[in-house]
């Protein structure tokens, strides 16, 4: 039986704006799903279609098996993280993280036992009588999110928690949400608009555009594997070349003649290759190009390289080393089982 499920479900608002049209998505239980894209996306109005904030012009959600379409947030088994955090400001960590079992008339011993045991677990004890305004932003997300988990749902909900914070802390505190979901085994539904973030802690990635699905799959999947040309320009770097059919296992393109492991299908739009996909020092054979440089960026692990090629701008490579290694030109051939054929437009 999944956790929860949209069948069918569009919402249009009252000035006119489609905001979804026709989501359909199963969630199973103990999954970490992450609805991943832009802004305007429609993935937070799906958020609080699940929560109950609003209801589907059209469609229906199930919880369970149950039809929880019509049902109010509180009746649904399911808690929400805020990108504000939501935090009562008078109140103490523990007296935030106790609020909701209190509302729901959990008996005192059961709920004091259970607001320690989760102050100990999030590593919050020492900070229990602190008010939320003497906390850094990374301990306010760890009280907001136990005090989620203290109402035991089912299903907790995260609309983009980790945007007010920096990039070190919102790496830490994405590592302990993830491990706080594994411990406890609760069902995840976590929007974003940040790939790495999605990428590093889904079971599964929903990408969308324009309010509606343009994929779904395991990181993995959706990085290596892109379907359309916006999810592979979307998450990472994408090169992308207009190509022309020779047979089921050759293509032209600005770049010259390729030889390719997957054909393309009848709607593909694109090639596409990843910069990290290239091959370096070979000089001869299948696949190779050689290309003058037009800019270079060093990168740390990687100089990120843009080539020069007539009727393909802005395709990249990422070269294993520093800038001060290559010389005006780089040679390099694209391996066919790294070639993959992408369907729709850009944007």
């Amino acid at each position: 039986m999944t956790a929860l499920r949209s069948i069918d479900v569009s919402k249009v608002f009252e000035d006119g704006f489609t905001a979804l049209s026709g989501i359909n998505l199963s969630v199973e239980p103990g999954e970490f799903v992450t609805l991943l894209g832009p802004s305007g996306c429609g993935k937070t109005t799906l958020l609080k279609i699940f929560a109950g904030f609003y209801a589907p012009t059209t469609g229906r959600i199930e919880q369970n098996g149950a039809d929880v379409t019509n049902a109010p947030p509180e009746k649904r088994d399911t808690a929400m993280c805020f990108q504000s955090y939501a935090l009562f400001p008078h109140l103490s960590v523990a007296e935030n993280v106790e609020f909701g079992p209190k509302q729901n008339k959990v008996p005192k011993d059961d709920r004091v036992k259970r607001v320690n045991e989760l102050l100990r677990q999030v590593d919050l004890e020492a900070n229990r009588d602190k008010l939320p305004n003497k906390l850094s932003g990374g301990q306010q997300q760890r009280v907001a999110l136990t005090r989620a988990l203290a109402m035991r749902p089912s299903v907790v909900l995260f609309d983009e928690p980790l945007s007010n914070l920096d990039a070190k802390l919102r790496e830490q505190v994405r590592r302990e949400i993830r491990s706080l979901q594994r411990e406890f085994g609760f069902t995840a539904i976590y929007v974003t608009h940040d790939q790495s973030e999605a990428l590093a802690m889904s079971d599964r990635v929903v990408v969308m555009n324009g309010g509606k699905v343009e994929q779904i799959g395991d990181p993995e999947e959706v990085y290596q594997r892109p379907e359309t040309a916006f999810v592979a320009d979307f998450i990472g770097s994408a090169n992308l070349l207009p190509f022309e059919r020779v047979d089921d296992h050759t293509v032209d393109t600005p770049l010259g003649r390729f030889t390719v492991d997957d054909p393309p299908v009848a709607d593909s739009r694109f090639l596409c290759w990843r910069p990290e996909a290239a091959d370096y020092g070979v000089s001869e054979g299948e696949n190779v190009v050689a290309s003058d440089i037009s800019e270079r960026a060093y990168q740390g692990a990687y100089t990120d390289v843009h080539i020069a090629v007539p009727g393909a701008p802005d395709q990249r490579l990422h070269w294993p080393g520093s800038a001060s290694s290559m010389s005006d030109r780089v040679t390099f051939r694209l391996p066919p089982d790294r070639i993959r054929f992408v369907r729709g437009e850009l944007g």
